[in-house]
Order: structure tokens, then C-alpha cells, then sequence
């Protein structure tokens, strides 16, 4: 519910201030007196204790007339609304107050319904108006909510698209950012290690170490220059400078790195593009900076690199040859551990000490490339199902993960030794994978008559040495396994509603009835008990 509307009363005849403040009911009309006065300097006082929305005055009053104290009242409160009264004769002085702003007069002598009607339509103006600025107050609040995203999303648009200097000039002032004029170095932050570091801490925190990160960064440049900072992804910052008069940004940055690896938990890698001249070449001096973040890759983070153009130049230090990729997948396809990982470790040192060392990102796919290399040798050896290990390690770094070079060297390792322990536990266990072979032959062959003698030539074995290997690695007499595999199938298709002839037959038993015998030997229920027992489980 809203607020009364206040009114204050002055006039020099006391009568008539009680008049009006008394003998009318305001409070129908939604309007509450909060205040009068008989002379001009003691209602301007009492207007501004109060603060009312609608003011009745005489225009004649002694100490100060109703004429000054309408335009000392519209200074104190611009929205407020005057009602002047007025006698025939000072008809000019009411003209003058309007002028001044005062909403109407009301001419002397008076009934109260003209009062009461020049009230009301003075209280209508107000209400309209307070809704208007209301209205306004709100749209401004939301401008004001949504101004850092406006404004955030304006500067991503200048270091993604070319936008002209006009364009600028005109976003500049209602966007404030003035600080940004040519020429310009664009500089890209990045937290280093930020998913693991930050995967599982709560949303507070993680933006308290936002919030931290552009702080100290944004003071530590302000020293030296003026920048924009703001945020393109969740744990990278652009920073768009103007061109340092006396240090150079490199500098800068390792001065920003060095600040926040000394005021916070985290540190920082930030690549540096070259300066560029005009508004429209931010894109390109912001894509130089990913290339020289790029290499942060070789140290693991917290420093800065600048976009070197020169070195594109100069051909970088190959990681290995052809003839040495070979030599590692030999080694790996032969089980050969120790051979495997001194290659890695010392592909890995040769590459840390490149003077001119390869794209980051060709580095990456290369690494990744070899590791599908070794997937296949794995590929060839073993069914795909027992290679869910490898696979998963494989997926730990992704070439969007923004792991280092010693996270590659770790993850390259553990896949080496966890391929070649596969190998060679293949090999230990031929005799086993012989088995196994056979016993996914059985099940899958169930309608065959599976004699010792069928399987083992299977095998390639002699029955004697397959049987007691069988059951060495399987725990389970030869028959016994073949039995309870038809027993499991039987289950199976009663469950899906095959009948007990059309089970029989097709698990290679010649009569239903000695099928059933088997059956209830083996589960302690007949056939059709099995089946009435489970549906009967399974519809409660």
C-alpha cells in the first residue's frame, strides 16, 4: 500500500490555516498534513523538516512572501508542487509564482471545495509524475545491474571483430572506458592449473580469487600505464593497455606475475601481442597474446611471453624423427618398459631444451597422435573391453585441457607403463587367454554338442592337457562349466518367455524331460517353477 501523499499549510491569517488543516478530511482523499506555518521564513523551515509533496501558500506574507518561498521551495524539492492562494488584485504575483513553478493558484476569496479540488489535482500531478521517476529510477538500476556485462561484452566484441575508431569514441563515455587510446598491447592472463585446483571449491571463493586476480593486476599496470581489464572465460582475463612510455610490457607483466604469486594461492601465465596502432588491429595483437600464452606449455606456467614474430622465421627443434617413433613403438609393442620410458625421458629433456621450440599446440597433437599409435598396437593384442583402463587415462588430458609439457612427460609415462605391463601379462597368461577364448566359444555355441573332445581340438590342444588347464583357470570341471552355461542361457529364455521344448532344443538337449531333470538339478526347481518364481518376483 502506498504512502499518504504529505501537504504542508502556510498562510499569515491563523484562521485559515485551521481551517484547512481541520475542517477537511484529507485522509479520504489519500493526503496527510505534516506541517504548518503563518509567515514565510517559518514555513520555508518547516517545508524543509518535512519535506512535503504538496505546499498551500498565501502569496502575501510577512518576513518573506509566498513569491521568494515558491522558488526557495523548488530549490530544496524540485518535485514538490506549490498551490498559491491568491487575492483578485495580486493576480500578477500568482502569473510570476507559476512562472517560478508553482502548479496553480487559487484566487481569494474561496470555498473549501475549491480548495479541496485544486489539492487533489495537485496531488494527481505528483502521483503521475512520482511514477514517471519511479519508472525512470528502476530503468536506471538495471542499466547500472547490467552496465559490467555491457561493458564487458563491448571490449570481447573490439579484440574479436575490427570496430572503428568512430564507433569507439561514440561507446566510449557510456561504457567509461576513456582509459583506452592508441596505441595498444593487448596482454591475455591465465590462471594457471585452475581446474584442479579450483574443480571442487565453492562459487564464493573462486570469485573472491577472480575478483583478487584483476585487482592486483589492474593496480599493478595502473603504475605504469592505463588498461581495461576484463574478463573473457572463466579463468582468463584480457588486458588492453595503452603503449608503456617507460617500461616495457614484458616487464610488466613479469611484475603482475610476481604480484599475484605473492598476494594469492594461485599464479599466472599472460602472453603479450605486439603494439599495434589502431583500434581496428586489437584482434590481431589479441591473437598474437594466445600465441605467446600458447607457450606456457614448457614451463608450467606462472610467466609471461611475448609474441616473438622473428621466431616464426626460424625452424624450430623437432621433437623426434620418423626412424624414432618407430624405435619407441617397437620397444612398446614388445613390452619393453625400461627401453619405452628412456626414450620418453629423453625426447622430453632434448625438448625442454630447444632454443627454438615447436608450436605448442603441433607439440600436443603430436603427443596425442603417438598415443593413438600405441592404442592400436594395444588394439591388435587385446579385445577392446579390456582396454578401458588405457582409455581412460587417455582421456585425463585432452588437447583443450591446457596441461604442460611435465603433465604430457607424467600422463606419457603412466600410459607406457600401463600398456606394457598389459603386454607383458599377456604373455605370462597365453594358456589363460586359451581358455578364455574357448569358454566365450562354449557360450556362445551352447546348441552344438560341446564334448572335451570338440573344444579341445578347438584349442588346438590335446583334450588330457585342456581339461586340466581348464579347470585350473576357470576353477570349473570342463562338463560343469558347459552345463552351468546352458543352465544360465535356459534362465535367460524363460524369463523371456520361450518355451521349455523350444529352450531344449536349442541348448542341444534331445528331450525335454531329461533337459528338466538337469535343470532342476542344477537350481533346485523345475523349469516351469523357475519361470513362475521370477515373474512372480518381478511384477512385485
Amino acid at each position: 500500500m502506498s504512502r499518504p501523499v504529505k501537504m504542508c499549510v502556510i498562510d499569515d491569517i491563523r484562521s485559515v490555516v485551521d481551517m484547512i488543516t481541520t475542517k477537511i478530511p484529507w485522509q479520504e482523499h489519500g493526503i496527510e498534513i505534516v506541517g504548518s506555518a503563518t509567515n514565510g521564513e517559518e514555513g520555508l523551515t518547516v517545508i524543509r523538516e518535512n519535506r512535503p509533496d504538496l505546499i498551500l501558500t498565501d502569496i502575501r506574507m510577512p518576513k518573506m512572501d509566498g513569491l521568494e518561498m515558491t522558488r526557495s521551495i523548488l530549490e530544496v524539492l524540485p518535485n514538490s508542487k506549490v498551490v498559491i492562494f491568491s487575492a483578485y488584485t495580486d493576480f500578477d504575483y500568482a502569473q510570476k509564482a507559476i512562472q517560478y513553478g508553482a502548479l496553480d493558484y487559487v484566487k481569494k476569496p474561496f470555498s473549501i471545495d475549491q480548495i479541496i479540488k485544486a489539492v487533489v489535482k495537485a496531488k494527481e500531478v505528483w502521483e503521475q509524475e512520482n511514477l514517471n521517476r519511479t519508472h525512470v529510477l528502476a530503468l536506471e538500476q538495471k542499466m547500472k545491474e547490467s552496465m559490467p556485462a555491457l561493458r564487458q561484452e563491448y571490449l570481447s566484441l573490439l579484440v574479436h571483430h575490427q570496430t572503428s575508431e568512430a564507433e569507439l569514441a561514440k561507446r566510449s563515455s557510456f561504457l567509461d572506458i576513456h582509459a583506452l587510446k592508441p596505441p595498444f598491447v593487448v596482454m591475455t592472463i591465465q590462471i594457471d592449473q585452475f581446474t584442479d585446483k579450483y574443480g571442487e571449491v565453492p562459487v564464493k571463493e573462486l570469485e573472491l580469487a577472480r575478483f583478487s586476480l584483476q585487482n592486483i593486476v589492474e593496480e599493478t599496470i595502473s603504475i605504469y600505464t592505463s588498461v581495461v581489464v576484463f574478463r573473457e572465460a572463466f579463468n582468463r582475463y584480457i588486458c588492453i593497455l595503452n603503449r608503456p612510455k617507460n617500461e616495457p610490457p614484458i616487464a610488466i607483466a613479469d611484475q603482475c606475475c610476481a604480484n599475484i604469486a605473492r598476494h594469492t594461492k594461485f599464479t599466472i601465465s599472460i602472453g603479450i601481442g605486439l603494439e599495434v596502432a589502431t583500434v581496428q588491429e586489437l584482434p590481431k595483437s589479441y591473437q598474437q597474446s594466445l600465441s605467446g600464452l600458447s607457450y606456457h606449455f614448457y614451463t608450467g606456467g606462472n610467466g609471461a611471453f611475448s609474441y616473438n614474430a622473428d621466431s616464426l622465421e626460424l625452424p624450430a627443434e623437432w621433437i623426434y624423427t620418423e626412424d624414432s617413433e618407430n624405435e619407441f613403438l617397437f620397444a612398446f609393442r614388445s613390452g619393453n618398459e625400461e627401453k619405452c620410458l628412456a626414450w620418453i625421458r629423453d625426447i622430453f629433456m632434448e625438448m625442454g631444451k630447444s632454443v627454438v621450440r615447436p608450436e605448442p599446440g603441433v607439440v600436443e597433437r603430436l603427443l596425442q597422435g603417438l598415443v593413438l599409435r600405441m592404442l592400436r598396437v594395444l588394439s591388435e593384442k587385446f579385445p577392446r573391453q579390456s582396454l578401458s583402463a588405457f582409455d581412460m587415462k587417455m582421456q585425463t588430458i585432452r588437447s583443450d585441457s591446457g596441461a604442460d609439457l611435465l603433465e604430457y612427460q607424467e600422463w606419457f609415462i603412466q600410459l607406457c607403463e600401463l600398456g606394457c605391463g598389459m603386454i607383458h601379462q599377456e604373455r605370462a597368461s597365453e594358456s589363460q587367454k586359451i581358455i578364455y577364448r574357448s569358454a566365450e566359444y562354449i557360450k556362445a555355441n551352447l546348441q552344438l554338442d560341446l564334448t572335451l573332445e570338440h573344444c579341445a581340438k578347438q584349442a588346438n590342444l590335446s583334450w588330457g592337457y585342456y581339461s586340466n588347464l581348464f579347470k585350473k583357470v576357470t576353477g570349473t570341471a570342463f562338463q560343469q562349466f558347459v552345463t552351468q552355461a546352458k543352465i544360465e542361457r535356459a534362465k535367460a529364455m524363460l524369463i523371456e518367455d520361450y518355451q521349455v521344448q523350444e529352450i531344449a532344443q536349442q541348448l542341444g538337449y534331445e528331450h525335454r524331460r531329461y533337459f528338466s531333470e538337469v535343470f532342476k538339478k542344477q537350481t533346485g526347481l523345475t523349469p516351469t517353477e523357475f519361470k513362475e518364481m521370477s515373474l512372480g518376483k518381478s511384477s512385485q
